[in-house]
């Protein structure tokens, strides 16, 4: 029993001391029964003492042996780590080299494709002797790095033919992927794609961009490799802002690219990528803003706006998109403590705060408000209109609600600032009637552009009224869209028009024809063709006409819109979406057509170098006939 028990004895680690003592078959009972019997004739010799003395200095010389040989393990450790690193280094590089190598064969095999057969001969002469591999479960030694590993259905295959292990693999993997990305082509309706995008922002350009626009759009597309814009004038700086935003690649990091101590303008047109803390990196790099646009700021709140207040002490103009954690206790303050330098106010997309309190502390504490605009502001209502009346130095309007507001508050409303106003917007103001034209046209006598959007109430001869005899001078830009009776089984409209029909149309033309630059009429569906025609026959001019839209105006046709052209020297620009009786069209030089495609053809038309007004006039005008 103790044979066998001694047989399956289970045997630990030895150290380097003990196998260096086994291989020169010296025994460690006969060391230690040797250094007990020293040990004991000393002990009876020099006394108790003495062999104290003895058992200390064995001690410590067995401590050192013991760290002797914990150094030589750490610095056998370290070895196989260095060794371990140099491997996959050189695995690494043999994996680019094979690559290198790779890439270059191809391309001397595209050079010369007169030795295919021959190679095909000799790759299947090299397949009849290839070594077979190794099924998945065994194991292998990795080709670049050799090192073991268990081989599975996912192993990679590598340059020469043999395996590779899972890190060698992944890199190999990295690297094809990302030449082939670099390789591949870029998709055929990506050019598409970005001309209909800056047709919905507006932009239309014919030819080749400028130098400055190509730089500009390089610079955003590599964003992640720009420090600093250096000392940019402020209208390349703002385009920069525009695109990054379009693009969506404001954030955090690019945000300091447009911060400078010396910048009087902050404008940031996308805000949605930017924390709390960048708001403060704002006021804390430019203390002396006195311009700040923040659209889509949705994480601008209150302690933002208490940091701007006591660091931006020169602000006077403040334009804030989607603010909608700003409290109507923090409006409150800001009008307060600094109402007196205030200029400008552009409000837009407030759901949860900013109520009719927040506008009665701005009519009070802010005298010197020249430029207002609140939009999509949920919380507004008639007391918000009432306290507008008293701003005494206003001079552009812009307003946009979503509470009913009654016709005479609006009446009231142009009654008291109307004389000193120069932009007046009203969109979707569903029961304004009449009367608000009239009051229009009794009170405001300075103004240049006219936006009155969304109506129904409203008659033609409404619109008649207001532009016949007015004291007003000409307008510069005229925006009357979606102004039309609204019944679809009445589609031609009451007897007596309700909107911008033919009258008010002629009538607009008749008094602000002659200094319109854009006119903007869609889907007033109630204009006739003859009225179409007689405003734009050809013998009419309107020199300083330069964009119109009649979209869904389904009158116009071919002989309309080369009345246009004829018409308007300056025009540039004509988007004429669902307009269906424009056919074989023959667009002039310098004039862009939006909106009247043939199937398959561009949205937009550019009109031919060889072909002038005259031309392209004559042409249409068979055509239509």
């Amino acid at each position: 029993m103790s044979g066998r028990r001694a047989g399956n004895r289970i045997r630990g680690p030895h150290s380097a001391l003990t196998d260096f003592l086994a291989a020169n078959n010296i025994s460690a009972a006969e060391i230690r029964d040797s250094y007990r019997q020293r040990v004991q004739q000393a002990a009876e010799q020099n006394g108790e003492d003495d062999a104290a003395n003895e058992q200390a200095a064995a001690d410590q010389a067995q401590i050192e042996r013991e760290e002797a040989e914990q150094a030589e393990l750490v610095a056998q450790a370290a070895e196989r780590s260095k060794k371990r690193k140099r491997n996959q280094e050189e695995a690494i590089a043999k994996v680019k080299k094979s690559k290198e190598l790779k890439r270059k064969a191809s391309k001397k095999k595209k050079r010369d494709n007169s030795d295919d057969e021959d190679d095909d001969e000799y790759n299947e002469l090299g397949d009849m002797y290839a070594k077979a591999k190794p099924l998945p479960g065994q194991l292998e030694n990795c080709e670049l790095c050799s090192k073991r590993f268990t081989v599975t259905p996912y192993s990679k295959a590598g340059p020469d033919g043999g395996l590779l292990c899972t890190p060698c693999g992944k890199e190999l993997t990295k690297d094809s992927k990302a030449a082939e990305k670099a390789a591949k082509k870029p998709a055929t309706g990506k050019r598409r794609r970005k001309l209909e995008s800056n047709r919905l922002d507006g932009i239309v350009t014919q030819g080749a961009k400028t130098l400055q626009q190509l730089c500009i759009e390089k610079v955003a597309q590599h964003h992640h490799d720009i420090e600093e814009f250096g000392d940019l004038p402020d209208t390349v700086l703002n385009r920069l802002s525009e695109i990054f935003s379009k693009k969506r690649v404001m954030n955090h990091r690019t945000l300091d690219l447009f911060l400078r101590p010396d910048l009087d303008t902050v404008a940031i047109h996308e805000c949605a990528y930017l924390q709390t803390e960048d708001y403060q990196q704002m006021f804390a790099i430019v203390p002396f803003v006195e311009k700040l646009s923040l659209r889509n700021c949705c994480q601008f709140k209150d302690e933002n706006v208490e940091y701007m207040l006591e660091k931006a002490s020169k602000l006077k103009h403040v334009q804030l998109y989607g603010a909608n954690l700003v409290t109507n206790d923090k409006w409150i303050e800001v009008f307060v403590r600094r109402g007196k330098e205030l200029e400008t106010l552009k409000l837009e997309w407030l759901d949860a705060a900013f109520d009719d309190q927040a506008v009665e502390a701005m009519a009070e504490f802010c005298p010197n408000i020249s430029r207002l605009k609140l939009e999509r502001c949920r919380q507004l209502g008639v007391e918000a209109i009432d306290a507008i009346a008293r701003l005494e130095k206003l001079e552009h309007l812009s307003l946009q609600l979503n509470q009913e507001i009654p016709g005479e508050r609006l009446v009231n409303l142009i009654g008291h600032i109307g004389s000193k106003l120069r932009t007046l917007s009203l969109e979707r103001f569903l029961d304004a009637s009449d009367d608000v034209l009239a009051a229009i046209h009794d009170t405001c006598r300075s103004l240049s552009k006219f936006r009155f959007t969304e109506n129904d109430y409203c008659t033609d001869a409404g619109f008649v009224a207001l532009f016949t005899d007015w004291a007003n001078r000409p307008l510069r830009f005229v925006d009357l869209s979606s102004n039309r009776d609204i019944d679809n089984g009445n589609p031609e409209g009451p007897e007596d028009p309700i909107g911008l029909a033919s009258a008010g149309f002629k009538a607009l033309m008749a008094h602000s024809g002659s200094k319109i630059e854009r006119l903007d009429i869609a889907s007033c569906r109630h204009i006739t063709h003859s009225a179409f025609s007689e405003v734009f026959d050809g013998q009419k001019q309107y020199p300083c006409l330069g964009e119109i839209n009649v979209s869904f105006c389904t009158t116009v046709d071919t002989v309309v819109v080369a009345g246009m052209f004829k018409s308007c020297p300056s025009l540039k620009k004509v988007v004429a979406f669902s307009c269906f009786g424009i056919e074989d069209v023959v667009v002039p030089r310098g004039i862009v057509l939006i909106g009247v495609p043939k199937a398959q053809d561009a949205i937009e038309q550019f009109g031919d170098s060889w072909l002038n007004v005259e031309q392209a006039f004559g042409a249409m005008v068979e055509v239509g006939a």
